[in-house]
């Protein structure tokens, strides 16, 4: 069989790397047990994804991720385009061999990053022209050069380049925002060349029902190996976004991986599974951690407090993890107090364990057709609605 890409109007769509099986949908929700296959792994969804922004989850090593059962990463094309660059990464052998990671990678477009340096960059139809938050140097970000980062690197999903509006954005600003991001996907297909690489769309839209149904349509025309939703936890309320996306996940292809990102707290992945969405990631468990705020089957325990510091109790009866086998809360708040480095470890060890879990519990919960019950008994539970991120 021919591995060239075929064509498909003035689109040019290489064969994916990924396939995506749709195992079951639970009998009384959307939700939606499925595996991503790719070329260094398949995938059970849904997934939480572990931001790796450096190529690096910070605080921990990859032996870590293995034992925790992560099954995919994510690596930053903004951060890695500017350190230590990707050519010299692919050099190296591109980022799965740089980093010593042998499982499933996927790389962000920088869409994201572009969007958060709302004072250092200018969009125009080119693309993003921004300043480096390290050294103050220009630099231009292009649909075609964002592929051109993402093959180099060689991550096994890599996603199109795309302007993230605000979420509470005008319809005046968002409406050609969106048609500037579907220009944008076609110059991304036709800059797409590696096919051991998959490429997603991502569909933008705001909180606007009308351009969100528009934006799928438009995206979704082109025949890729999966879409995402962007654009969600930018700014609105939780209930806004978890609307949001219960209205855009199922237009969505029912054979192709639906990604929500930058998404979310607990609360917010078990809401969009019910929804449909397979993949989430998002920062929060690593950026909780390093801050002392701990995800717990009994809410929210934030380490630092002086009520644990003669706590011989484990961080977490329920939980499994090498941190609750292994050490007491008194001994996990002197660390964090004392500043030793080996505090973020273990407090991002938990905090990953409680999200892979809780996917792993969801994934459960649909094959047995009781996600309904397992989304009302997440959601009376304390440690629903976390904060301190």
């Amino acid at each position: 069989m021919s591995l060239a890409p075929e064509r498909r109007g003035d689109l040019r769509v290489a064969p994916g790397a990924v396939r995506f099986e749709l195992l079951h949908v639970d009998a009384t929700t959307g939700a939606r047990r499925g595996r991503l296959h790719t070329p260094h792994g398949t995938i059970e969804t849904p997934i939480f994804m572990p931001v790796g922004t450096a190529g690096s989850v910070k605080a921990v090593a990859p032996d870590d991720l293995r034992a925790l059962e992560a099954q995919i990463i994510l690596g930053n094309t903004y951060h890695l385009m500017l350190r230590p660059g990707e050519q010299l990464i692919g050099e190296l052998g591109g980022l799965h061999r740089f980093i010593s990671w042998e499982r499933p990678m996927l790389t962000d477009s920088g869409g994201f990053q572009v969007y958060s340096l709302a004072e250092m960059r200018k969009i125009t139809e080119e693309g993003a022209t921004f300043q480096s938050h390290l050294d103050g140097a220009k630099h231009v970000l292009t649909p075609e050069r964002s592929i051109e980062i993402q093959e180099t690197l060689g991550a096994d999903v890599i996603m199109a380049f795309d302007e993230c509006p605000p979420a509470l954005s005008e319809r005046t600003y968002l409406e050609p925002s969106l048609a500037r991001t579907t220009r944008w996907l076609s110059r991304c297909v036709s800059a797409w060349s590696r096919l051991r690489s998959s490429l997603f769309g991502i569909v933008q839209g705001g909180l606007f029902e009308d351009l969100r149904r528009r934006h799928v349509a438009e995206i979704c025309a082109v025949e890729l190996p999966g879409y995402a939703l962007g654009g969600f936890a930018v700014g609105e309320a939780p209930e806004q976004m978890h609307a949001g996306v219960a209205f855009t996940a199922p237009l969505l292809p029912k054979d192709k991986p639906r990604y929500l990102m930058g998404v979310g707290t607990p609360l917010d992945l078990v809401t969009c599974v019910g929804a449909g969405v397979d993949m989430f990631d998002c920062v929060m468990p690593t950026r909780n951690a390093r801050n002392g705020f701990l995800f717990t089957s009994q809410g929210k325990l934030v380490i630092k407090h002086a009520r644990y510091a003669r706590d011989e109790r484990p961080l977490d009866p329920a939980c499994g993890c090498y941190t609750c086998r292994t050490f007491s809360r008194a001994y996990l708040r002197h660390l964090f107090i004392a500043q030793e480095v080996v505090a973020m470890r273990l407090n991002t060890l938990h905090n990953l364990h409680f999200y892979l879990s809780l996917m792993k519990a969801a994934r459960e919960a649909i094959e047995q057709d009781r996600y309904a019950e397992f989304l009302s008994a997440f959601r009376a539970r304390p440690v629903a609605v976390p904060d301190g991120g």
